[in-house]
């Protein structure tokens, strides 16, 4: 009798250790377009260790099969690295929105001496992004993106240049010409 009752808590105490290992498993269904080296990467594994685990002789699974996972895992995939860098005209980093009306300038014209307002010599440096504002509506120094220019800096003023007027630097006549005059959005950056 006693003989009995070991066997039966022996039989007992396996089953509940089987039951507790199976239900604390992790497990992944594989989804489209995923392989053993995707969620080794995932889940902060090998592909080896993936495959003994799961008793395959290739690294080829299918859509929808079941991978057990190592019991490290616990059905969390390991934590991924994300950028946190924001681009330069997301909503966070932009103090102002304005619709503008923008004609283009060269460093060449006739009278000019390629030097900004902000001392900036533009002959020197033809590459430079800079575009010419009214201080009242952009401070000088503000950076700033363009819509069809990009990011530049408000280092010049013009004559011409008032209220919601902008004027981009571009190294010669005929990108001037090819520009015109259009509307843009023009964004203030915060710095």
């Amino acid at each position: 009798m006693i003989k009995k009752v070991l066997a039966l808590i022996a039989v007992m105490a396996a089953s509940a250790f089987l039951f507790v290992g199976t239900s604390q498993a992790a497990t992944h269904t594989v989804k489209k377009g995923e392989n053993l080296s995707i969620l080794a990467k995932k889940y902060d594994t090998t592909v080896k260790e993936l495959m003994t685990l799961n008793d395959l002789e290739t690294s080829k699974i299918q859509l929808k099969q079941v991978i057990k996972l190592p019991s490290h895992i616990k059905n969390k995939p390991a934590a991924e690295k994300k950028e946190t860098k924001k681009s330069a005209t997301d909503p966070s980093n932009v103090k102002k929105t304005i619709k503008m009306t923008a004609t283009a300038y060269t460093a060449n014209c006739k009278g000019c001496t390629g030097v900004t307002k902000t001392g900036l010599n533009l002959r020197k440096n033809p590459s430079l992004k800079v575009i010419a504002v009214d201080p009242k509506i952009i401070p000088l120094g503000s950076k700033v993106w363009v819509e069809g220019y990009g990011i530049a800096v408000a280092g010049d003023i013009g004559g011409a240049i008032k209220g919601n007027k902008i004027d981009i630097f571009v190294n010669s006549k005929s990108t001037a010409t090819k520009w015109g005059r259009k509307q843009v959005t023009v964004k203030i950056l915060k710095s």
